[in-house]
């Protein structure tokens, strides 16, 4: 496998894995250039934070004090605000560790940025391993307690990015639940059962058998069923035409199916391809959208003295 990354957003910029017949294809969404994805982009590859997903009118409570974010998503706050860590620079360096070769990136949010509290010291670490993963690895720690909850934001297709859309791509989810939305896609702070309903996930199909029934296509957050605090199997993605599979491991509650909604045509990606709707998914691994404003989900407040720390792996393979 090759990946490519750059430290601008901490983005993974292309990747590129062998299909059943051994033909090597790039299979995320992206730009050739810098100035491509400078001008705007929907976080192709990128580091998200400091808090992945919606904040409802991009406002919590934190110890007492009321603390007003930046809003980039009508009267809510998505992705970390107006320049979240994917639109930051990064500092890179080679990182080797005993699963493989890879790069440590660096960053230092400072108090106050975007609305947050605190000093915020996050390292994002991708490796590339001998046995055919992307592993990537967070760390954190604030001088002030602060929300935290990073994710990868990378669009797969894994039939290559200009070979159409996901739609018959087979899919399993690990989890019986999820969380519910309003209409400005803000939880309602149910955790409800996806069995009859198109979020059922539970035995791989296809992303376009009931795609039909939601109107504006997958946008979900998943309460994934977990065996312990360590590594679990969050997801299984098949693409029957050129066989190559992906499976996602994390360490974290949920993981956010996403199905390229909003891709419209507009943006001209790597080789000229046009990205229009449902031409990749997203499998972002995170804690659930607007923790802070839901005491009955899983916190996501890091304080002083702890340290944030998140793995994600995408394992590929074919069949």
């Amino acid at each position: 496998m090759i990946a490519k990354v750059m430290t601008f957003g901490a983005i993974l910029t292309e990747l590129h894995a062998a299909d059943r017949s051994g033909k090597f294809g790039d299979i995320v969404l992206g730009f050739e250039d810098l100035a491509s994805y400078m001008r705007g982009h929907p976080y192709f590859g990128a580091v998200i934070g400091r808090v992945a997903n919606r904040i409802a009118r991009g406002k919590f409570k934190l110890d007492g004090v009321e603390y007003k974010l930046a809003t980039n998503d009508g009267p809510n706050h998505l992705h970390g605000g107006l320049k979240g860590f994917d639109k930051v620079l990064w500092h890179g360096e080679p990182a080797q560790t005993s699963d493989g070769s890879g790069i440590k990136f660096s960053y230092l949010s400072h108090d106050g940025e975007e609305g947050y509290p605190g000093n915020l010291s996050v390292t994002a670490t991708y490796v590339l391993t001998e046995h055919n993963e992307l592993r990537i690895e967070y760390a954190a720690s604030s001088d002030k307690a602060t929300p935290i909850n990073l994710t990868n934001h990378s669009y797969f297709n894994l039939a290559g990015a200009e070979n159409g859309n996901i739609l018959q791509h087979e899919l399993s989810i690990a989890a019986d639940h999820f969380t519910p939305v309003n209409d400005e896609l803000i939880p309602t702070g149910e955790i409800s059962p996806v069995k009859d309903t198109p979020l059922d996930f539970r035995r791989s199909r296809s992303i376009g058998a009931r795609i039909a029934e939601l109107p504006r296509g997958y946008d979900h957050n998943f309460v994934l069923n977990q065996s312990g605090k360590g590594l679990n199997s969050a997801a299984y993605v098949y693409e029957p035409t050129r066989g190559r599979s992906l499976e996602v491991l994390t360490t974290e509650p949920g993981i956010q199916f996403y199905s390229g909604n909003f891709l419209d045509g507009s943006l001209k990606g790597k080789k000229g391809v046009v990205y229009r709707k449902h031409q990749a998914f997203c499998l972002e691994t995170q804690h659930f959208p607007d923790s802070v404003n839901h005491p009955n989900f899983p916190t996501t407040i890091l304080r002083p003295g702890e340290t944030y720390t998140q793995t994600i792996i995408h394992r590929f393979s074919t069949r």
